[in-house]
């Protein structure tokens, strides 16, 4: 079993203080208590700061195109079920421009952990508007304040059928490397947003702020994670600002339905040529 320092990739350039090197960390952490070896792994990240993750880790890692990282993580679990997929990214990457892929890998229950570091401002360009910052927010581009409502990422998440949908805390380490474990062992699309603080361009979303107003759902009497509506309830009654996992469902993951699985047909084996037609196919564009 590997441990957590034979995961470290490359050093960190992040601000001192980021709460990206604690999700670094707990991800290290998480994928050695799981027993996992860094060629059973392959993390793939988008742009920003949180893109960078892919390199500090010592696994398989792809740094892709702004918002292009589900894609990108559903082709190499798709190309290659046996690898432990995790996809990792910004606010402004997942919920801005990648949005709709976000959306649409959670309804076809993808199997990856999708790990969003949600700082509420886009931190590499310096201090701009994200789709998570807060109405009257102000940046370099809402200088009097944003007009927009935020987005709702978990709500989102729970409305297109995500499989597994949690939230965590930069400064709760221990709470959040249970999350990533309990992630990455679920068979399908996990989502684990985590409020990762941006110590020098975001001054309201502190580690303070988070403290002070986080709740946890295991705290709440009662709260059953296997109920989606009970999940919506305690999401919109907290603001979002709510920590744990909120809801889990056990189905069977995209790959498992598509090749070969259930009533459907073997897709790869029907999609792929034998090599004397191959060559006559692309002889046509020779």
């Amino acid at each position: 079993m590997a441990t957590a320092k034979e995961f470290q990739g490359s050093k960190p350039t992040w601000c001192p203080g980021c709460g990206d090197f604690a999700v670094l960390s707990c991800l290290q952490t998480a994928l050695s208590e799981l027993g996992y070896e860094p060629h059973q792994v392959c993390v793939c990240s988008g742009i920003g700061c949180s893109g960078k993750i892919s390199q500090h880790l010592s696994s398989y890692g792809f740094h892709g195109l702004h918002g292009r990282a589900v894609p990108l993580a559903t082709g190499v679990k798709l190309a290659n079920p046996e690898l432990t997929v995790i996809c990792s990214g910004g606010d402004g990457d997942g919920y801005g421009i990648g949005l709709s892929h976000s959306l649409h890998a959670m309804r076809r229950n993808i199997d990856l952990t999708y790990i969003v570091m949600d700082n509420n401002i886009y931190g590499l360009t310096t201090g701009q508007l994200s789709p998570t910052s807060q109405k009257g927010f102000k940046s370099k581009t809402s200088p009097s304040g944003s007009a927009e409502d935020p987005i709702r990422p978990l709500e989102l998440a729970l409305a297109a059928g995500c499989s597994f949908v949690a939230q965590g805390f930069s400064g709760e380490p221990k709470e959040l490397t249970q999350l990533y474990k309990e992630a990455i062992r679920h068979q399908g699309f996990s989502l684990v947003n985590v409020f990762s603080p941006c110590v020098t361009f975001n001054k309201i979303n502190t580690y303070e702020f988070f403290k002070e107003n986080l709740v946890r759902a295991a705290d709440q009497p009662g709260y059953d994670p296997a109920d989606r509506l009970a999940a919506m309830k305690i999401a919109a009654d907290t603001g979002s600002l709510v920590t744990g996992i909120l809801y889990r469902e056990e189905r069977p993951p995209y790959h498992e339905v598509m090749i070969g699985g259930g009533d459907l047909p073997a897709v790869r084996a029907e999609v792929v040529l034998p090599p004397a037609e191959q060559e006559a196919l692309l002889a046509q564009f020779a």
